[in-house]
């Protein structure tokens, strides 16, 4: 009879949890305008950097230009994302069309039906600009050198380069075959995110067919600067000397891009000058949640009191290096957190702070499943437990 009270006590007190009791939110209290003017003798130029997309100088960055052979920043974007997809190998023959050995300016001298591999061909667009090879990797792609302009206006237009209109793929002079130094930028950081490609943009000397041919890098910073990783030159009589520059250090990967410029000597101290501007003022830091490891929270009427979470990933923020405010957190969770939970529910967030402004947060998942506490499981717990020996 003893027993039997008993039970029923424990079925009244446990019955009484499914009363939902109300919990308090823990929680507590694009461009960057130029702050100084560089002296850099060109049209127009611009600092990007690369993760954010962030401008942190700029001047006269829309003004519509020729862009010479920077315009393989997209030809070269196009046949990275084709080798990502699969559509040929970096050992795919690809043999020399008429039309590809035809072009002027900087080449290879590619000879009609001569074969070399996608390796090769982007080793001599890259290095040395070669219009021939460049053309060759196009036809590769798209079957024709105007399919593969289209394809590069159409990848333009998804970038939101609004001020761009692509007429070949080399850069050669013609009419209408336009950009700005913004819209070079934005392709430049998108071609950058490919590692394969600093397989090529630094490599300061190779050669083909077998040492015949010698390739020296037309970007001379491959050669002199601390942590160069690209990225294209250009230069025509219409265009000037112009020139994307790409490069990281600590973390921190800046796209410089100067048009326009009148000498090759103001082009690569015109991106130097950015380059420095970027790395003396800037800093780009990973941030993590900082919560303890075995991190856990109150979870109702779930067959578990406590629910395990863990913050879903990080993200990386761009500070000023004078800005010294500390950079702070707050964990927030979500009112009331009720089973049934599943795996991967979001149930929080770590929000983060620079100078009191939120810059961020990180989403905080349940780390396990936790069952909704039924009546029926109350009794079968009960029972298990009367007669447990």
């Amino acid at each position: 009879m003893k027993k039997f009270l008993c039970f029923i006590c424990l079925v009244c007190v446990l019955s009484s949890a499914f009363m939902v009791p109300i919990f308090a939110e823990t929680d507590g209290n694009d461009s960057t305008s130029n702050e100084q003017k560089l002296d850099i003798n060109a049209k127009s130029a611009i600092l990007m950097e690369v993760n954010t997309g962030k401008i942190l100088y700029e001047d006269n960055i829309d003004e519509v230009l020729p862009p010479a052979s920077i315009t393989k920043v997209m030809s070269l974007l196009l046949v990275m994302e084709a080798l990502e997809r699969g559509d040929f190998t970096l050992q795919t023959v690809v043999t020399a069309s008429e039309h590809a050995c035809s072009m002027g300016g900087s080449q290879i001298w590619l000879e009609p039906n001569e074969s070399m591999t996608v390796d090769d061909l982007l080793k001599a667009a890259v290095i040395v600009s070669a219009n021939d090879a460049t053309v060759a990797l196009g036809e590769l792609v798209a079957g024709s050198e105007e399919g593969f302009v289209s394809l590069m206006n159409e990848r333009a237009a998804e970038l939101g380069m609004t001020n761009t209109k692509f007429i070949n793929c080399t850069g050669l002079d013609a009419e209408g075959h336009l950009t700005t130094a913004h819209d070079v930028a934005v392709m430049s950081r998108e071609l950058i995110k490919h590692d394969l490609i600093k397989n090529y943009t630094t490599v300061w000397m190779d050669s083909l067919r077998n040492g015949e041919s010698e390739l020296v890098n037309t970007n001379r910073l491959v050669r002199f600067y601390n942590g160069i990783t690209g990225l294209k030159t250009g230069t025509t009589a219409n265009s000037g000397y112009c020139l994307s520059a790409t490069a990281e250090r600590d973390g921190l990967e800046l796209v410089a891009v100067v048009m326009c410029a009148d000498t090759t000597d103001h082009r690569f101290e015109g991106a130097k000058k950015l380059l420095e501007f970027g790395f003396a003022n800037f800093s780009f830091t990973e941030i993590n949640a900082d919560i303890e490891k075995n991190f856990s929270v109150d979870v109702i009427n779930g067959v578990k009191e406590k629910l395990s979470v863990k913050p879903d990933g990080s993200f990386g923020i761009l500070l000023k290096k004078s800005d010294k405010s500390e950079i702070t957190q707050k964990t927030v969770l979500d009112k009331n957190i009720t089973a049934p939970i599943k795996k991967g529910d979001v149930v929080g967030r770590v929000k983060v702070y620079s100078a009191n402004e939120q810059i961020g947060e990180i989403p905080l998942k349940a780390d396990e499943n936790v069952g909704k506490l039924t009546f029926f499981v109350v009794l079968s717990r009960v029972f298990k437990g009367l007669f447990v020996s």
